[in-house]
Protein backbone atom coordinates (compact mmCIF):
# COMPACT_ATOMS: atom_id res chain seq x y z
CA UNK A 1 0.00 0.00 0.00
CA UNK A 2 1.52 3.15 -1.42
CA UNK A 3 2.33 5.96 1.56
CA UNK A 4 -0.04 8.91 2.04
CA UNK A 5 1.79 12.04 1.00
CA UNK A 6 2.12 14.17 3.92
CA UNK A 7 0.35 17.98 3.72
CA UNK A 8 2.14 20.20 4.78
CA UNK A 9 0.86 23.24 6.54
CA UNK A 10 0.20 26.83 5.26
CA UNK A 11 1.64 29.66 7.61
CA UNK A 12 -0.65 32.91 7.37
CA UNK A 13 0.20 36.44 7.77
CA UNK A 14 3.80 35.72 9.17
CA UNK A 15 5.95 38.81 9.36
CA UNK A 16 9.83 38.57 8.09
CA UNK A 17 12.07 39.71 10.49
CA UNK A 18 15.49 39.21 9.29
CA UNK A 19 17.70 37.91 6.67
CA UNK A 20 19.76 34.44 7.21
CA UNK A 21 23.62 34.08 6.82
CA UNK A 22 22.84 31.60 3.11
CA UNK A 23 20.45 34.37 1.91
CA UNK A 24 17.56 33.00 3.02
CA UNK A 25 14.96 35.46 5.00
CA UNK A 26 13.81 34.28 8.61
CA UNK A 27 10.10 34.73 10.46
CA UNK A 28 9.25 33.36 13.87
CA UNK A 29 6.11 31.24 13.75
CA UNK A 30 5.51 29.39 17.38
CA UNK A 31 8.89 29.89 18.65
CA UNK A 32 10.69 28.12 15.91
CA UNK A 33 12.62 29.44 12.91
CA UNK A 34 11.04 29.61 9.08
CA UNK A 35 13.41 30.13 6.07
CA UNK A 36 12.03 31.79 3.02
CA UNK A 37 13.73 32.70 -0.25
CA UNK A 38 12.85 35.90 -2.21
CA UNK A 39 11.56 38.10 0.84
CA UNK A 40 12.19 41.12 2.09
CA UNK A 41 12.41 42.02 6.50
CA UNK A 42 8.90 44.12 6.72
CA UNK A 43 7.02 41.69 4.54
CA UNK A 44 3.90 39.80 5.57
CA UNK A 45 2.81 36.63 4.06
CA UNK A 46 1.36 33.09 3.54
CA UNK A 47 3.91 30.89 3.62
CA UNK A 48 3.90 27.35 2.06
CA UNK A 49 5.76 25.07 4.28
CA UNK A 50 8.19 22.86 1.70
CA UNK A 51 10.29 21.21 4.79
CA UNK A 52 9.89 21.09 8.49
CA UNK A 53 12.35 20.31 11.30
CA UNK A 54 12.64 19.91 14.81
CA UNK A 55 14.92 23.04 15.02
CA UNK A 56 13.75 24.96 11.73
CA UNK A 57 10.87 25.36 9.28
CA UNK A 58 11.57 26.07 5.18
CA UNK A 59 8.80 27.13 3.02
CA UNK A 60 7.80 29.77 0.03
CA UNK A 61 5.55 32.74 0.50
CA UNK A 62 3.23 32.22 -1.59
CA UNK A 63 0.87 35.61 -1.03
CA UNK A 64 2.05 38.91 0.26
CA UNK A 65 -0.38 40.60 2.50
CA UNK A 66 2.15 43.94 2.86
CA UNK A 67 5.01 44.80 1.42
CA UNK A 68 8.51 46.14 3.15
CA UNK A 69 9.06 49.39 2.94
CA UNK A 70 12.84 47.42 2.36
CA UNK A 71 12.37 46.52 -0.94
CA UNK A 72 13.23 47.50 -4.44
CA UNK A 73 12.01 45.93 -7.79
CA UNK A 74 14.30 43.83 -9.38
CA UNK A 75 15.84 44.38 -12.68
CA UNK A 76 15.71 40.94 -14.03
CA UNK A 77 12.97 39.23 -15.51
CA UNK A 78 14.35 35.88 -14.46
CA UNK A 79 14.49 37.17 -10.88
CA UNK A 80 13.45 34.40 -8.40
CA UNK A 81 13.52 31.63 -10.73
CA UNK A 82 17.44 31.94 -11.68
CA UNK A 83 19.27 30.57 -9.16
CA UNK A 84 21.80 33.65 -8.67
CA UNK A 85 20.96 37.33 -7.53
CA UNK A 86 18.45 36.32 -4.72
CA UNK A 87 18.77 39.87 -3.05
CA UNK A 88 17.70 42.05 -5.74
CA UNK A 89 14.64 42.65 -4.37
CA UNK A 90 16.77 44.43 -1.13
CA UNK A 91 18.18 47.52 -2.37
CA UNK A 92 21.84 47.89 -2.94
CA UNK A 93 22.17 49.84 1.18
CA UNK A 94 20.62 47.04 2.54
CA UNK A 95 22.31 44.56 0.89
CA UNK A 96 25.67 45.18 2.14
CA UNK A 97 24.65 45.76 5.78
CA UNK A 98 23.18 42.78 6.11
CA UNK A 99 26.40 41.42 4.71
CA UNK A 100 28.26 43.09 7.16
CA UNK A 101 26.17 41.94 10.00
CA UNK A 102 26.69 38.52 8.70
CA UNK A 103 30.13 39.10 9.08
CA UNK A 104 30.50 40.52 12.41
CA UNK A 105 28.11 37.81 13.68
CA UNK A 106 30.10 35.00 12.19
CA UNK A 107 33.14 35.95 13.89
CA UNK A 108 32.06 36.82 17.46
CA UNK A 109 28.88 33.85 17.67
CA UNK A 110 31.89 30.98 16.02
CA UNK A 111 35.06 32.72 16.39
CA UNK A 112 34.27 33.89 20.01
CA UNK A 113 37.52 36.13 19.62
CA UNK A 114 37.41 39.57 20.76
CA UNK A 115 37.51 42.00 17.62
CA UNK A 116 40.08 44.97 17.31
CA UNK A 117 38.94 48.27 14.55
CA UNK A 118 36.09 47.16 12.43
CA UNK A 119 35.80 48.99 9.50
CA UNK A 120 32.41 49.39 7.33
CA UNK A 121 32.10 47.20 4.71
CA UNK A 122 33.47 48.38 1.21
CA UNK A 123 30.29 47.91 -0.83
CA UNK A 124 30.92 47.38 -5.27
CA UNK A 125 30.48 50.91 -7.46
CA UNK A 126 29.25 48.44 -10.11
CA UNK A 127 26.72 46.46 -9.40
CA UNK A 128 25.29 45.27 -12.54
CA UNK A 129 27.58 43.70 -15.21
CA UNK A 130 30.34 43.67 -12.98
CA UNK A 131 31.40 39.89 -13.57
CA UNK A 132 34.39 38.84 -15.97
CA UNK A 133 33.41 35.01 -16.36
CA UNK A 134 29.61 33.47 -16.87
CA UNK A 135 29.57 29.81 -18.41
CA UNK A 136 25.92 28.63 -19.71
CA UNK A 137 24.75 25.37 -20.14
CA UNK A 138 22.73 24.04 -23.45
CA UNK A 139 19.85 21.67 -23.00
CA UNK A 140 17.02 19.59 -24.07
CA UNK A 141 15.38 20.36 -21.18
CA UNK A 142 13.67 23.27 -20.69
CA UNK A 143 13.01 24.38 -16.97
CA UNK A 144 8.88 25.85 -17.59
CA UNK A 145 7.61 28.36 -14.91
CA UNK A 146 4.92 28.00 -12.69
CA UNK A 147 3.45 31.46 -14.39
CA UNK A 148 4.04 29.79 -17.70
CA UNK A 149 2.22 27.02 -17.34
CA UNK A 150 -0.60 28.65 -15.65
CA UNK A 151 -1.08 31.23 -18.47
CA UNK A 152 -1.77 28.08 -20.53
CA UNK A 153 0.38 29.61 -23.17
CA UNK A 154 1.81 26.57 -25.83
CA UNK A 155 5.26 26.19 -24.45
CA UNK A 156 8.07 24.73 -26.44
CA UNK A 157 9.92 22.24 -23.24
CA UNK A 158 13.17 22.12 -25.20
CA UNK A 159 16.81 23.40 -25.91
CA UNK A 160 17.56 26.27 -23.19
CA UNK A 161 20.90 27.98 -22.98
CA UNK A 162 21.15 29.96 -19.69
CA UNK A 163 21.98 28.75 -16.47
CA UNK A 164 21.04 25.41 -14.21
CA UNK A 165 18.07 25.53 -11.77
CA UNK A 166 19.14 25.05 -8.24
CA UNK A 167 18.70 21.66 -7.27
CA UNK A 168 17.93 20.29 -10.78
CA UNK A 169 21.22 19.05 -11.95
CA UNK A 170 19.68 18.29 -15.60
CA UNK A 171 17.12 21.51 -16.19
CA UNK A 172 18.37 24.67 -17.48
CA UNK A 173 16.57 28.04 -17.36
CA UNK A 174 16.39 29.62 -20.76
CA UNK A 175 18.20 33.33 -20.01
CA UNK A 176 17.12 35.93 -22.18
CA UNK A 177 19.00 38.73 -20.53
CA UNK A 178 21.56 38.22 -17.43
CA UNK A 179 22.62 41.59 -15.77
CA UNK A 180 26.19 40.25 -14.34
CA UNK A 181 28.56 40.52 -17.31
CA UNK A 182 28.72 42.98 -20.01
CA UNK A 183 25.81 43.21 -22.31
CA UNK A 184 28.65 41.61 -25.32
CA UNK A 185 28.02 38.54 -23.43
CA UNK A 186 24.12 38.48 -23.94
CA UNK A 187 24.09 39.20 -28.03
CA UNK A 188 26.87 36.26 -28.24
CA UNK A 189 24.91 33.79 -26.01
CA UNK A 190 21.57 34.58 -28.08
CA UNK A 191 23.87 34.51 -31.38
CA UNK A 192 24.88 31.36 -30.99
CA UNK A 193 21.85 30.01 -29.32
CA UNK A 194 19.88 31.27 -32.70
CA UNK A 195 21.95 29.73 -34.84
CA UNK A 196 22.05 26.19 -33.54
CA UNK A 197 18.09 26.33 -33.67
CA UNK A 198 18.33 27.30 -37.32
CA UNK A 199 20.56 24.90 -38.43
CA UNK A 200 20.31 21.00 -38.49
CA UNK A 201 22.80 18.94 -36.56
CA UNK A 202 23.66 21.01 -33.22
CA UNK A 203 20.93 18.79 -30.84
CA UNK A 204 21.52 20.62 -27.38
CA UNK A 205 22.66 18.28 -25.01
CA UNK A 206 20.76 16.08 -23.07
CA UNK A 207 22.09 15.64 -19.24
CA UNK A 208 20.62 12.82 -18.30
CA UNK A 209 20.77 10.70 -21.16
CA UNK A 210 24.63 11.81 -22.56
CA UNK A 211 23.21 13.08 -25.99
CA UNK A 212 23.48 15.82 -27.90
CA UNK A 213 26.47 18.12 -29.38
CA UNK A 214 26.35 21.31 -28.09
CA UNK A 215 27.35 21.44 -24.40
CA UNK A 216 28.56 24.79 -22.24
CA UNK A 217 29.99 28.02 -23.39
CA UNK A 218 32.27 30.40 -21.42
CA UNK A 219 32.45 34.15 -22.16
CA UNK A 220 35.46 35.95 -20.06
CA UNK A 221 35.19 39.88 -20.59
CA UNK A 222 38.24 42.07 -19.43
CA UNK A 223 39.40 45.14 -18.34
CA UNK A 224 41.80 45.56 -21.40
CA UNK A 225 38.95 44.95 -24.12
CA UNK A 226 39.81 41.48 -24.34
CA UNK A 227 37.13 39.04 -25.02
CA UNK A 228 37.52 35.13 -24.79
CA UNK A 229 34.66 32.56 -25.51
CA UNK A 230 34.76 29.11 -25.30
CA UNK A 231 32.70 26.36 -27.10
CA UNK A 232 32.37 22.88 -25.44
CA UNK A 233 31.26 20.43 -28.06
CA UNK A 234 30.36 16.71 -26.80
CA UNK A 235 32.43 14.61 -29.74
CA UNK A 236 33.97 16.01 -32.81
CA UNK A 237 31.97 16.48 -36.00
CA UNK A 238 34.73 18.89 -37.89
CA UNK A 239 32.13 20.65 -40.67
CA UNK A 240 29.84 21.84 -38.15
CA UNK A 241 31.70 22.47 -35.08
CA UNK A 242 33.69 25.30 -37.81
CA UNK A 243 30.70 26.31 -39.40
CA UNK A 244 29.18 27.46 -35.82
CA UNK A 245 32.59 28.61 -34.97
CA UNK A 246 32.81 30.93 -38.26
CA UNK A 247 29.33 32.19 -37.62
CA UNK A 248 30.56 33.46 -34.13
CA UNK A 249 34.18 35.21 -35.40
CA UNK A 250 32.16 36.86 -38.27
CA UNK A 251 29.61 38.32 -35.90
CA UNK A 252 31.91 39.11 -33.44
CA UNK A 253 35.21 40.53 -34.82
CA UNK A 254 35.45 42.06 -31.06
CA UNK A 255 36.65 38.33 -29.83
CA UNK A 256 40.54 37.73 -29.25
CA UNK A 257 40.47 34.39 -28.16
CA UNK A 258 37.97 32.18 -29.42
CA UNK A 259 38.03 28.07 -28.36
CA UNK A 260 36.32 24.87 -28.56
CA UNK A 261 37.19 21.71 -26.46
CA UNK A 262 35.73 18.12 -27.29
CA UNK A 263 34.14 16.90 -23.89
CA UNK A 264 33.30 13.39 -24.62
CA UNK A 265 33.49 12.80 -20.50
CA UNK A 266 29.73 12.36 -18.43
CA UNK A 267 30.77 15.69 -16.49
CA UNK A 268 31.26 19.25 -17.77
CA UNK A 269 34.64 20.11 -16.39
CA UNK A 270 37.06 21.09 -18.85
CA UNK A 271 40.14 21.24 -16.13
CA UNK A 272 41.48 17.72 -17.71
CA UNK A 273 40.72 18.45 -21.35
CA UNK A 274 42.70 20.17 -24.20
CA UNK A 275 41.67 23.70 -25.25
CA UNK A 276 41.98 24.37 -28.98
CA UNK A 277 42.40 27.46 -30.40
CA UNK A 278 39.77 28.01 -33.06
CA UNK A 279 40.79 31.82 -34.04
CA UNK A 280 42.78 34.23 -32.42
CA UNK A 281 45.04 33.63 -28.76
CA UNK A 282 44.69 31.12 -26.26
CA UNK A 283 44.78 33.30 -23.49
CA UNK A 284 43.30 37.41 -22.67
CA UNK A 285 45.10 39.75 -20.40
CA UNK A 286 43.62 41.64 -17.17
CA UNK A 287 45.75 44.60 -16.22
CA UNK A 288 45.97 46.08 -12.09
CA UNK A 289 48.04 48.82 -10.91
CA UNK A 290 50.47 48.47 -13.96
CA UNK A 291 50.72 44.60 -13.81
CA UNK A 292 49.23 42.12 -16.66
CA UNK A 293 47.35 38.90 -16.15
CA UNK A 294 47.70 36.29 -18.45
CA UNK A 295 44.31 34.17 -18.16
CA UNK A 296 43.90 31.01 -19.96
CA UNK A 297 40.25 28.97 -20.36
CA UNK A 298 41.27 27.40 -17.10
CA UNK A 299 42.77 29.87 -15.31
CA UNK A 300 41.20 31.28 -11.77
CA UNK A 301 40.77 35.42 -11.60
CA UNK A 302 38.52 37.01 -9.24
CA UNK A 303 35.39 37.72 -10.93
CA UNK A 304 34.48 40.94 -10.31
CA UNK A 305 37.85 42.58 -11.52
CA UNK A 306 37.17 46.40 -10.41
CA UNK A 307 36.20 45.34 -6.80
CA UNK A 308 39.33 42.48 -6.68
CA UNK A 309 41.50 45.59 -7.02
CA UNK A 310 39.97 46.87 -3.81
CA UNK A 311 40.23 43.45 -1.86
CA UNK A 312 43.76 43.43 -2.84
CA UNK A 313 45.11 47.19 -2.00
CA UNK A 314 43.09 46.37 1.77
CA UNK A 315 44.99 43.05 1.45
CA UNK A 316 48.68 44.94 0.62
CA UNK A 317 47.42 47.83 3.13
CA UNK A 318 46.81 45.36 6.25
CA UNK A 319 50.23 43.46 5.26
CA UNK A 320 51.61 46.65 6.45
CA UNK A 321 55.02 45.81 4.24
CA UNK A 322 58.12 48.36 3.88
CA UNK A 323 60.43 46.55 1.71
CA UNK A 324 61.79 44.22 3.86
CA UNK A 325 59.69 41.53 4.50
CA UNK A 326 59.45 37.89 3.78
CA UNK A 327 55.96 36.94 2.89
CA UNK A 328 54.26 33.69 2.55
CA UNK A 329 51.48 33.83 0.44
CA UNK A 330 49.03 30.87 0.85
CA UNK A 331 46.28 29.40 -1.53
CA UNK A 332 47.81 31.85 -4.13
CA UNK A 333 46.06 30.51 -7.07
CA UNK A 334 47.05 32.23 -9.95
CA UNK A 335 49.86 34.41 -7.77
CA UNK A 336 48.00 37.71 -8.17
CA UNK A 337 47.90 38.61 -4.90
CA UNK A 338 51.18 37.33 -4.40
CA UNK A 339 52.72 39.93 -7.70
CA UNK A 340 50.75 42.72 -6.63
CA UNK A 341 52.16 42.89 -3.01
CA UNK A 342 56.05 42.22 -4.17
CA UNK A 343 57.10 45.20 -5.45
CA UNK A 344 56.63 46.18 -1.61
CA UNK A 345 58.62 42.53 -0.33
CA UNK A 346 61.72 41.14 0.22
CA UNK A 347 60.48 38.14 -1.02
CA UNK A 348 57.32 36.37 -1.62
CA UNK A 349 56.49 32.67 -1.79
CA UNK A 350 53.30 31.21 -3.13
CA UNK A 351 52.03 27.78 -2.10
CA UNK A 352 49.04 26.19 -4.70
CA UNK A 353 47.67 23.04 -5.22
CA UNK A 354 46.60 23.31 -8.71
CA UNK A 355 50.11 22.59 -10.71
CA UNK A 356 48.22 24.64 -13.52
CA UNK A 357 47.21 27.59 -11.42
CA UNK A 358 51.16 28.03 -10.16
CA UNK A 359 52.54 27.37 -14.18
CA UNK A 360 50.35 30.91 -14.23
CA UNK A 361 51.57 32.21 -11.67
CA UNK A 362 55.03 32.16 -13.03
CA UNK A 363 54.34 33.12 -16.03
CA UNK A 364 52.59 36.20 -14.83
CA UNK A 365 55.79 37.24 -12.55
CA UNK A 366 57.95 37.13 -15.53
CA UNK A 367 55.69 39.13 -17.63
CA UNK A 368 55.74 41.99 -15.22
CA UNK A 369 59.64 41.13 -14.57
CA UNK A 370 58.98 40.24 -11.13
CA UNK A 371 61.97 37.89 -9.70
CA UNK A 372 61.59 37.95 -5.91
CA UNK A 373 58.67 35.78 -6.13
CA UNK A 374 58.76 31.94 -5.90
CA UNK A 375 56.20 29.35 -6.40
CA UNK A 376 55.26 26.10 -5.17
CA UNK A 377 52.67 23.50 -6.38
CA UNK A 378 51.11 20.45 -3.94
CA UNK A 379 48.57 20.14 -1.02
CA UNK A 380 49.36 23.05 1.15
CA UNK A 381 49.19 20.79 4.62
CA UNK A 382 52.18 18.71 2.68
CA UNK A 383 54.25 21.67 1.38
CA UNK A 384 53.91 24.12 4.51
CA UNK A 385 55.89 22.13 6.86
CA UNK A 386 58.73 23.00 9.69
CA UNK A 387 61.10 21.93 7.49
CA UNK A 388 59.88 24.07 4.80
CA UNK A 389 59.96 27.04 6.37
CA UNK A 390 63.33 26.62 8.08
CA UNK A 391 64.63 26.02 4.49
CA UNK A 392 63.14 29.12 3.09
CA UNK A 393 63.38 31.59 6.23
CA UNK A 394 60.28 32.52 8.79
CA UNK A 395 57.85 35.04 7.57
CA UNK A 396 57.14 38.36 8.99
CA UNK A 397 53.59 38.03 6.97
CA UNK A 398 51.40 35.27 5.99
CA UNK A 399 48.67 35.97 3.17
CA UNK A 400 45.67 33.29 2.99
CA UNK A 401 43.11 33.27 0.76
CA UNK A 402 41.93 29.74 1.65
CA UNK A 403 39.06 28.15 -0.27
CA UNK A 404 35.43 27.83 1.63
CA UNK A 405 36.28 25.10 3.72
CA UNK A 406 38.56 27.24 5.28
CA UNK A 407 42.54 26.17 6.25
CA UNK A 408 43.40 22.65 7.46
CA UNK A 409 44.09 22.19 10.82
CA UNK A 410 47.75 21.19 10.08
CA UNK A 411 48.31 24.50 8.42
CA UNK A 412 46.76 26.27 11.22
CA UNK A 413 49.72 24.63 13.52
CA UNK A 414 52.45 25.40 10.62
CA UNK A 415 51.49 29.07 10.76
CA UNK A 416 51.70 28.83 14.96
CA UNK A 417 55.34 27.39 14.37
CA UNK A 418 56.12 29.98 12.10
CA UNK A 419 55.00 33.17 14.29
CA UNK A 420 55.09 35.97 11.27
CA UNK A 421 54.19 39.08 12.75
CA UNK A 422 51.49 39.80 11.17
CA UNK A 423 48.86 37.48 9.04
CA UNK A 424 46.42 38.93 6.65
CA UNK A 425 43.19 36.40 6.29
CA UNK A 426 41.37 36.78 3.69
CA UNK A 427 37.72 34.87 3.54
CA UNK A 428 34.73 33.97 1.02
CA UNK A 429 33.35 32.06 4.07
CA UNK A 430 33.28 34.02 6.96
CA UNK A 431 32.15 30.98 9.14
CA UNK A 432 35.10 29.18 8.30
CA UNK A 433 37.40 31.73 9.10
CA UNK A 434 35.74 32.37 12.50
CA UNK A 435 36.47 29.09 13.30
CA UNK A 436 39.87 29.33 11.80
CA UNK A 437 40.67 32.38 14.18
CA UNK A 438 39.64 31.03 17.36
CA UNK A 439 42.47 28.39 16.64
CA UNK A 440 44.81 31.26 16.07
CA UNK A 441 43.51 32.61 19.20
CA UNK A 442 46.32 31.08 21.02
CA UNK A 443 49.36 33.18 20.03
CA UNK A 444 47.26 36.46 17.43
CA UNK A 445 45.01 38.92 17.97
CA UNK A 446 42.32 40.51 15.67
CA UNK A 447 43.38 44.17 14.68
CA UNK A 448 41.42 45.23 12.17
CA UNK A 449 38.15 43.57 9.97
CA UNK A 450 37.36 44.93 6.89
CA UNK A 451 34.32 43.20 4.81
CA UNK A 452 34.13 43.79 1.31
CA UNK A 453 31.18 42.92 -1.16
CA UNK A 454 32.59 41.11 -4.35
CA UNK A 455 29.48 39.91 -5.87
CA UNK A 456 26.15 42.43 -5.51
CA UNK A 457 22.44 41.04 -5.25
CA UNK A 458 24.17 37.71 -3.76
CA UNK A 459 24.43 37.07 0.15
CA UNK A 460 28.41 35.94 -0.44
CA UNK A 461 31.00 38.45 1.00
CA UNK A 462 34.25 38.50 1.40
CA UNK A 463 36.49 39.46 4.81
CA UNK A 464 39.80 40.64 5.32
CA UNK A 465 41.05 40.09 8.73
CA UNK A 466 44.63 41.55 10.36
CA UNK A 467 45.78 39.14 12.74
CA UNK A 468 48.87 40.53 15.12
CA UNK A 469 51.42 38.72 17.45
CA UNK A 470 50.64 38.97 21.09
Amino acid sequence: MARKKKVLPLLEKVTITDVAAEGKAIARVNEQVVFVPFVAPGDVVDIQVTRKKNSYIEGKAIHFHEYSAQRTTPVCEHFGVCGGCKWQHLPYEEQIKYKHKQVIDSLTRIGKVELGEILPIMGSERTTFYRNKLEFTFSNKKWVTEEQIKSGETLDRENALGFHIPGMFDKVLDIRKCWLQDDVSNRIRLVIQAYCLSHEGYPFYDLRNHEGFVRTLMIRTASTGDLMVVVVFAYEEKEKQEALLSHIASMFPEITSLQYVINRKLNDTITDQDVIVFQGKDHIFEQMEGLSFKIGPKSFYQTNSEQAYNLYKITRDFAGLTGNEVVYDLYTGTGTIANFVSKQAKLVIGIEYVPEAIADAKVNASLNGIENALFYAGDMKDILTESFINEHGRPDVIITDPPRAGMHDDVIQTILFAEPDRIVYVSCNPATQARDLSLLDAKYVVAKVQPVDMFPHTHHVENVVLLEKR
